[in-house]
């Protein structure tokens, strides 16, 4: 039995460890345009920099195969100027200070779709879009359908109320895909950062840092 101990104990110590990613947004990200009126204003670097007024646009990345299993994400986010509370679930009208996006395509679609632009990526029926979103009057944890995805493609996990403020987040993309989407947990190919004031006329000021996936 001690063998036996000796033997599981080193097996472990030498097994390899899935090590979190953290994200720097000065590289491969791009803003992409949602509105030919007005689109956001992001700082990249370490960290996001966001000021969006009257304005909505996304920031996004693709991410490399050898990241594609990743199942766990967590980040800090902070709004110095907010946005009204308003329904995530209705579309026109769903403002909020900062949703962070997770695109998922199952294999052979994601192998398929590398290098393929955002809007080819949210435009694919098999892809599912977990976001999770600071804004709304929303409880903590409220899953909502997005109302601009086809229905069971897309869900919003409401995590803070509109507001200001500095806080830190810890999600499971594991879990809260089955939940939302149930079926097989798909490739992680994508993430995005968006801003969303232009329903309101109102102002964002916010930043997301020490982005990590794991």
């Amino acid at each position: 039995m001690r063998l036996f101990s000796s033997i599981l104990a080193a097996t472990l110590l030498l097994a390899p460890v899935a090590h979190a990613k953290t994200i720097d947004f000065s590289k491969g990200w791009k803003n992409q345009k949602l509105s030919v009126f007005a689109n956001n204003k992001y700082s990249f670097g370490k960290s996001l920099g966001i000021t969006s007024s009257d304005a909505v646009s996304i920031a996004w990345t693709r991410l490399a195969p050898s990241d594609w299993n990743r199942s766990k994400a967590s980040w800090a986010w902070s709004v110095s100027q907010s946005v009204p509370a308003t329904s995530l679930a209705r579309k026109g009208g769903d403002d909020r200070n900062i949703s962070i996006y997770f695109v998922f395509l199952p294999e052979g679609e994601a192998k398929r779709l590398q290098g393929a632009s955002i809007r080819k990526l949210l435009g694919n029926n098999k892809v599912r879009i977990l976001q999770y979103a600071w804004g709304g009057n929303h409880g903590r944890r409220a899953f909502i359908p997005s109302p601009y995805a086809p229905k069971g493609q897309g869900t919003t996990v409401a995590l803070r109320q509109a507001g200001t403020g500095s806080h830190s987040e810890s999600v499971n993309l594991k879990g809260d895909y089955a939940k939302a989407f149930g079926g097989s947990y798909g490739k992680l190919v994508g993430l995005a950062v968006s801003a969303d004031s232009d329903d309101t006329n109102s102002t964002i000021k916010a930043r997301v840092s020490n982005f990590k996936i794991n």
